[in-house]
């Protein structure tokens, strides 16, 4: 009776040790489960806010950027500008931009005048052919862009002409390209452009003006280029 009971309480500790075995496999399976979820919550977060860290730089810098000097078309016997032309490209790492006038803008301000947007639009198709006959969508200077624009439809007068004494019936804004890849009004890495400001008469910075002009583009911040005029003793001025 004795060997029978002992063997019986062996049984039952046999079963009961299986089952803490099944209770504790389950447990484990369950942790393993839960920390699955709490690491794939963390990878989840984790990767938003680098999503939104990364929009949020990228709206704060601007994805333009001046390319070089900034030049003045000086009316030299009037001591005043007749033209203003920003060189500008794609910043390092940056995206194309699109300059298109439906979603692009130019805000300009001096010492007496302020406007909201001057901005007229992109040239892409030059209006003059080259030596062999084709149009690139690229200027070689200021004075080509300046008759395009004004065949174009984007400035009423032409600075450039009648000895610099003909001017836009309105300050106007356009861009033009100096490297063009696809003449389209896209700017992209490696193009080249000028943003150029016709001033109607009236407008025309002097000397000791501070001229300032904010590009607003689609993405990133606006790119703010702001100048003071030097005296004017040449038809091109360097504004820096």
């Amino acid at each position: 009776m004795n060997l029978i009971r002992k063997g019986h309480r062996q049984s039952h500790r046999g079963v009961i040790g299986v089952e803490s075995a099944i209770v504790m496999i389950a447990f484990v399976i369950v942790a393993a489960a839960l920390a699955f979820v709490v690491l794939n919550m963390g990878f989840s977060t984790t990767q938003k806010a680098k999503t939104t860290i990364s929009a949020g730089l990228g709206e704060a810098s601007s994805t333009l950027e001046v390319a070089g000097k900034v030049i003045g078309s000086g009316h030299v016997s009037a001591a005043k500008l007749n033209y203003t032309a920003v060189p500008i490209k794609i910043a390092s790492g940056g995206d194309s931009v699109n300059l298109d006038d439906a979603t692009a803008a130019v805000k300009y301000l001096s010492n007496s005048i302020s406007y909201d947007n001057i901005y007229a639009g992109t040239l892409t198709t030059t209006t003059q052919d080259n030596d062999d006959g084709t149009a690139d969508g690229q200027w070689l200077s200021l004075e080509e862009a300046s008759e395009s624009a004004k065949d174009e439809g984007y400035i009423s007068d032409d600075p450039f002409e009648a000895d610099g004494s003909s001017f836009p019936a309105t300050t106007k804004a356009y861009v033009y390209w100096t490297v063009n890849d696809n003449n389209n009004e896209i700017l992209d890495q490696g193009e080249h452009a000028v943003l150029a400001i016709a001033y109607a008469s009236a407008d025309r910075p002097a000397a000791l003006d501070k001229v300032r002009a904010e590009i607003l583009i689609p993405t990133g911040a606006a790119l703010t280029i702001e100048r003071q005029v030097p005296s004017i003793t040449t038809e091109v001025v360097d504004l820096g």
